[in-house]
Parts: structure tokens; sequence; C-alpha cells
């Protein structure tokens, strides 16, 4: 792929929202891309109807659409805005606006459309494997904590010193100890 064309994909897949748990774009990003104004988008989807299936289009609530504005500073209502709710395309409804709208621009951009599509799901792939990967780590070293404080424990009495011992060390002469034993008995009769 060429500087343009990535340019291009990472520009459409910054505009790619999660709407209720789906990869979406807002008709006004999409009618942008594809060089058509909005309202002619949406009249081709109105005359289409029957080629946008919930799972390739949907109508945001209220709530979504006040949540967007607050997010993305889009002006309001009394200021010229919109009069009706954003429509919301899936990856499969972005590529059938594509073709509803028939023109050249909106048949290149659906390539980018898709690439963004396709680049947001990889990067889902490998995020969860790095989950995936973190946790079995985390498993891991949760059974190793054990197995180490028995090895830590292990060393601290290896390396403890020994207790002290009172003997007297040394060699103690035939006569001072029968002089001691003489002492001991007189100090018995006493």
């Amino acid at each position: 792929m060429n500087k343009t064309a990535i340019v291009l994909t990472k520009r459409v897949g910054s505009k790619i929202l999660v709407l209720r748990n789906h990869k979406v774009i807002l008709d006004t990003d999409l009618a942008e891309l594809y060089g058509v104004p909005v309202k002619r988008l949406n009249e081709q989807i109105k005359r289409n109807r029957q080629r946008f299936p919930p799972d390739f289009l949907f109508t945001l609530t209220r709530a979504e659409d006040r949540d967007l504005r607050s997010q993305n500073a889009t002006s309001s209502s009394a200021h010229g805005g919109r009069r009706y709710l954003p429509h919301a395309f899936t990856e499969h409804g972005a590529i059938m606006a594509a073709t509803v709208l028939n023109s050249r621009r909106a048949i290149e951009m659906s390539i980018f459309v898709v690439r963004a599509f396709v680049q947001m799901r990889q990067a889902l792939v490998f995020n969860q494997h790095v989950v995936s990967k973190l946790s079995e780590l985390e498993e891991r070293l949760d059974s190793h904590d054990g197995e180490i404080q028995d090895l830590v424990e292990a060393l601290r009495e290896l390396i403890a010193p020994l207790p002290a011992n009172h003997r007297r060390i040394g060699f103690e002469a035939p006569a001072a100890a029968e002089q001691q034993q003489s002492r001991r008995a007189k100090a018995r009769k006493a």
C-alpha cells in the first residue's frame, strides 16, 4: 500500500465509532468521504431501503445523538443543525451505500472504508491475543508465588545463624578436674 492509501485508511479509521456493539460510520462522515452531500446520501438510502437491512444501517436514538453531539461539538438545531437523526452504517452498509451512489469517488473510497474496518478488526483480534497472554502470565505468577515463597523461607533457614552453644571449648587438665571434684565434695559436706 502506498503512503496516500495508508493516510486515507487511517483517516477513515478515525471516523469509525462503536455504537450498540457495532463498528459504524455516521452518514455525515460517509457522505464527506464519498464526496456527496449528506442529503443526497440519505435520499439514495431512502430510495433503496430494501438494500439496507438493520445489520447494515440503523438510525441513532436521540440519546445517542445527544451523546455524540456533546463529544464532537456539532452544531445544535438552533444554529442550522440537522432536522433528522443521523444514520449509522456498518461495514456492509458503507459498501452498499457506495453501490447505490454509483459515483466513481464513492467506489474508490469504499475500498478505504473496507480497509479501515479490516484494520480495526485485526487490532481487536491482536488486543484480545495480548489480553489472553497477560491472563496466562498472571496465572503462572500466582502459581509460582507459593513456590517462590517456600524457596525464600528455605534460603532464610539456611543463612540464619546457628543457635549459640555455651559449652566451653578446649582441653581441661586432669589435675584441674580432680581439684574441682574435691571442691565440690567439700561444698556438699558443708
